[in-house]
């Protein structure tokens, strides 16, 4: 079991980490083109490297995560705080790349990824609950750091304030050893609980891969041209920029009602959930001609959709895979996403420019939709029966075609006795005097 401080200062470690890595590029990237001159296509390459640099080390951060657990979480924080000491002394471009780089591979060591493994190396099934604690805490990273970053920025320089950021990876790797110590889980404790390492489901490794990779392209495409897309689609400069503030506000909201609800519902149909409203938000999009309720609802459904799809990224391989080999095997499976999240902006880009915002909606309407398509297709063929808080899946083909999908067995239990401490049909069976299907 993962305790609220442990889980509170990893969330502080997402915070600091995310805040000065991914959201640096934003801040820095502007002043160092600028300060170097270079163009700001070039200053944004080096942060596409870090995650080319994720994407290939993916594999074996895994694991090193599954063999070393919080001591590679701390290596990692260590690793960002070199790659960031570089780029703050760098005067090349070779070496503002290679500071990327090593930034790069600290990442994957260090963020989400890793620390969702570490978690569940330490807590097993029962590390839901901090995951989602963490997400909630890691999701203030950009209204913390967007003005800090400006701030330091403005009064110490680019330089300056990369070295501050790295300070800041250094001083939050301890954070990392509250995670609790010791090996992973034996064969035989797993086999015990029923989860021991076994072969991999190939739809269930192809269908999480896909709903990874998809919702990064598309998050990663979307972040970085919101404003423009906004203005293109007809909104006023001034509309644009204060419907782009609200997707963080609306991830947030998200992320807190799933910690405190969360527990009605298990990984598979909360990634059909989230990925739905990630998908009924693009198609309000898609209607958008100016300020109003579609643009409104797009920017809001966006937020809360892909907020909520982090922690499914966490959250899912507990159920879908051996849980001795969780950190292995979501390693090797999130790669294509770190690739796809590099991919994005310049595609979205491309898009905009040869065909139009219109182009660009329907493409993230399309990922949304194979967002949605592979988290449905793993909620039907895994089974509703193997995740807590769902309806057992009925072995009967005929009557099985009569059972709700996971959005109208919400709707149905969010009141009944017994759902707020995660009560399902296994334990209503049990309490019956019968054996759950």
């Amino acid at each position: 079991m993962i305790g609220r401080p442990t889980a509170a200062a990893v969330g502080l470690t997402q915070m600091v980490n995310w805040g000065i890595s991914y959201y640096a590029v934003g801040v820095f990237a502007p002043v160092i083109a600028a300060d170097l001159g270079w163009s700001l296509a070039r200053a944004h390459a080096g942060f596409s490297l870090a995650l080319v640099a994720m994407a290939l080390s993916s594999g074996a951060a895994g694991r090193l995560v599954a063999a070393r657990g919080r001591q590679a979480l701390a290596a990692g924080s260590v690793l960002l705080a070199l790659g960031l000491a570089m780029l703050g002394t760098s005067a090349t471009f070779p070496v503002y790349a290679a500071g990327w780089i090593v930034a790069g591979l600290g990442m994957r060591l260090c963020l989400y990824e890793a620390a969702f493994a570490a978690l569940v190396r330490a807590g097993g099934t029962g590390a839901r609950r901090a995951l989602s604690q963490v997400t909630l805490l890691g999701g203030l990273a950009s209204t913390v750091f967007w003005p800090l970053g400006h701030l330091l920025a403005e009064t110490l320089g680019w330089r300056g304030g990369l070295l501050v950021y790295a300070g800041l990876a250094l001083a939050v790797a301890p954070l990392y050893l509250t995670i609790p110590s010791g090996p992973a889980p034996t064969p035989a404790v797993l086999a015990a609980a029923g989860r021991a390492a076994g072969p991999v489901r190939p739809a269930a490794a192809i269908g999480f891969a896909v709903l990874v990779a998809a919702s990064a392209f598309l998050s990663s495409g979307l972040s970085a041209h919101l404003i423009g897309l906004l203005g293109a689609l007809g909104l006023p400069v001034a509309a644009a920029v204060g419907l782009a503030a609200l997707p963080g506000l609306a991830q947030s909201g998200a992320r807190l009602a799933e910690t405190l609800a969360g527990h009605r519902i298990g990984p598979l149909g909360l990634g059909v959930l989230a990925s739905g409203v990630l998908t009924a938000g693009m198609a309000a999009g898609l209607a958008v001609t100016g300020p109003g309720a579609a643009a409104l609802a797009f920017v809001l459904a966006y937020g809360a959709g892909n907020g909520v799809l982090t922690l499914v990224r966490g959250a899912q391989p507990m159920v879908l895979f051996p849980l001795a080999r969780y950190a292995e095997i979501s390693g090797r499976l999130v790669a294509p996403s770190f690739l796809a999240a590099a991919l994005a902006p310049p595609a979205y880009a491309a898009a905009i420019e040869i065909w139009g915002a219109r182009a660009a909606m329907g493409l993230s309407f399309g990922l949304a939709l194979a967002t949605f398509a592979a988290a449905w297709a793993l909620w039907a063929r895994i089974g509703p029966a193997a995740v807590p808080g769902l309806p057992a899946r009925d072995p009967d083909p005929a009557r099985r075609k009569t059972a709700r999908p996971p959005s109208l067995w919400l709707l149905a239990t969010w009141g009944q006795p017994g759902m707020l401490d995660g009560a399902g049909p296994e334990k209503d069976a049990k309490s019956a005097g019968r054996t759950p299907q």
